[in-house]
């Protein structure tokens, strides 16, 4: 373990900068083709509707093979474990770039997708590797705001090289290049790593069977579905406001970014001020009526961007609040709860588009909002069944602690 403090120009600081310029590349696959899909759906010959299994075949591939890789690539080298994984990573999405056979380029993005799942988890656990344990969140922090820059920036470049080159396949390319320079960095910068102990997948998925567990991650699929079902075709959701533009979508893009990583940052005093309950219940109604009002306030380019910065903020700023609930209702099992919840964020987003394409063919794109609105609100009631079951767990005199009361007895 190397024992240098992260924040300075360090050996420690630029081994967690490369990591998280790889998640940077990463998340930016996850989110860019939603800003392309129109112009691939159009290139690729098929509804826009079928086209959001392009999202759906790396979200899932994603979120299902992370716990699965991390076990089986337990043993690997971790240099061996990122650059083999920016490989295929890279290779997925420049046969997505290159291919004018839509079968061929789903499979390219579950192969992007399996790239990302060798990835992340591995990242995390080598960023608490890398700093001594009382600055292991800040480590940790600093490799996943890859992931949070990568809605506010990579999502809105990677739509702006789609719009102004006038070929989507330009933003794989841009996405390839991402992943291109991660793995020389990781080449040139990454120290050698120690290898984790082995975790077998039994008792990654273990926690689930754990009710306060299996609900809290309940909400967190059914708001991330709501969520993305708009967020999957944003670009014909929004196209009264954009005129069409893929400029202008990008512009929309990045100010819901930017609300995404407020939201992200914000969140965590919130929590300590009012509890993770009152954060997620907020921030799950306010989401849920701004849904609700979509085929409104999306007709109009200011509206539409009040919406999205309410959306960012409430829909990025219920991460935190609910992997805090998961982490006090089972401490013990901290590290493997991330990665659950980490893992049901992108079973949300993968499924979401499914709901998308069925809700564009019954209503028009305008009205997934209220679709969405509807997971939404039913996250609300996993959210206070969570919060139940989990008050049960707790014992009396943490209860009567938790309401300040000078006794627990009566």
């Amino acid at each position: 373990m190397l024992h240098q403090i992260p924040g300075g120009p360090s050996p420690v600081y630029r081994s967690l900068i490369v990591l998280a310029a790889g998640l940077f590349a990463i998340g930016t696959d996850s989110f860019v083709i939603a800003g392309i899909l129109p112009d691939a759906a159009d290139s690729l010959g098929i509804p826009v509707g079928t086209a959001g299994w392009l999202l759906t075949a790396y979200a899932f591939t994603y979120a299902v093979l992370g716990p699965v890789m991390a076990t089986f690539t337990t043993r690997w080298p971790r240099r061996t474990l990122f650059l083999t994984g920016f490989v295929i990573f890279t290779a997925g999405n420049l046969i997505t770039a290159f291919v004018p056979v839509f079968g061929v380029a789903l499979a390219a993005r579950a192969l992007a997708g399996l790239g990302g799942a060798m990835v992340t988890p591995a990242a995390v656990a080598a960023a608490a590797a890398l700093a001594p344990p009382e600055r292991r969140g800040r480590a940790i922090a600093t490799v996943m705001t890859g992931l949070s820059a990568a809605t506010a920036l990579g999502a809105p470049i990677g739509t702006a090289i789609g719009s102004l080159t006038g070929n989507w396949r330009a933003t794989m390319m841009f996405v390839s290049a991402l992943g291109i320079l991660a793995a020389v960095g990781i080449t040139l910068l990454l120290p050698a790593l120690p290898t984790p102990p082995a975790v077998p997948l039994r008792t990654r998925v273990a926690p689930l069977a754990d009710r306060r567990i299996g609900l809290t991650l309940l909400t967190t699929f059914l708001v991330y579905t709501g969520l993305f079902t708009v967020y999957s075709f944003i670009g014909a959701s929004l196209d009264r406001a954009t005129g069409g533009s893929g400029t202008t979508l990008a512009a929309l893009l990045f100010v819901w970014g930017l609300a995404a990583t407020a939201g992200t940052l914000g969140s965590g005093s919130l929590i300590d001020r009012l509890g993770s309950r009152r954060v997620i219940n907020v921030a799950i109604t306010v989401a849920a009526i701004d849904f609700a009002l979509l085929p409104w306030t999306s007709a109009h380019l200011p509206s539409a961007v009040v919406a999205l910065l309410v959306w960012g903020v409430c829909g990025w700023g219920l991460l935190a609040p609910q992997t805090h609930r998961l982490i006090t209702a089972l401490p013990t099992a901290a590290p493997l709860l991330t990665g659950l919840a980490s893992a049901m964020v992108y079973v949300g987003v993968s499924v979401a588009p499914l709901v998308g394409q069925v809700a564009m063919a019954w209503f028009g794109p305008y009205w997934l909002g209220p679709v969405g609105a509807a997971f939404i609100a039913l996250g609300l009631g996993a959210a206070e069944a969570a919060h139940t079951v989990i008050r049960r767990h707790v014992p009396q005199p943490a209860l009567t602690a938790q309401a300040q009361q000078p006794s627990p007895a009566k």
